[in-house]
């Protein structure tokens, strides 16, 4: 989930930046730090949306930078679980699909991609239900739930399609096609004249 979070922090501005204008220069200190980065309290740090407010400056003895006492703002991604979200099959593997949801991939083992028996065709590099003949690919957008989260030495995210509504886009758009039923063309009628 994206959000935009307050932060209050400490922000280290080295000499080299210190006849910057201030905003600039702890701007661009916060950007280095926390910009791209995970932080298991706020997820992932996609960017500084703006800084709110500025303390009075600390220096610390034998460090040369000045520490400001400051307010700003991120835009943050926090993956949450039962969270449903869009994606893209970014790799197919034969033990499931990566899927890329915002910033970072997510695993979908092949026995969470669908209810069906899921075969890997290595040659065509997708994944194919044997009675649904749904295919996965890379390249297909998905709907999908997130079912596990492990924030470890490796970010790990974990991906289900199992359930109703979830699954590639097309498939559902094919299932609608299905249920639709074809309007018969209707024949010229014949009009009767009166004598």
């Amino acid at each position: 989930m994206y959000k935009i979070v307050e932060v209050e922090d400490s922000v280290r501005v080295p000499p080299e930046k210190l006849e910057k204008d201030l905003e600039v220069a702890i701007s661009e200190s916060v950007q280095e730090r926390y910009e791209g980065v995970f932080n298991t309290d706020l997820g992932i740090v996609l960017n500084l949306e703006s800084i709110e407010e500025i303390g009075e400056g600390e220096i610390i003895p034998g460090d040369g930078a000045v520490f400001f006492p400051a307010k700003f703002k991120l835009l943050i991604y926090y993956p949450e679980e039962h969270e449903v979200t869009i994606g893209e099959v970014v790799d197919i593997t034969e033990f499931g699909a990566f899927i890329r949801i915002g910033p970072i991939d997510a695993m979908t083992h092949i026995s969470q991609i669908m209810d069906d028996y899921v075969s890997y065709d290595k040659k065509n590099s997708v994944l194919v239900g044997r009675d649904s003949k749904k295919i996965l690919k890379e390249g297909d957008t998905v709907r999908a739930r997130i079912i596990s989260i492990s924030f470890t030495k490796e970010n790990k995210v974990g991906l289900t399609m199992r359930q109703p509504g979830l699954g590639a886009l097309h498939w559902m758009t094919e299932a609608e096609k299905k249920k639709t039923p074809k309007k018969k063309k209707e024949g010229k009628k014949e009009v009767k004249k009166k004598k």
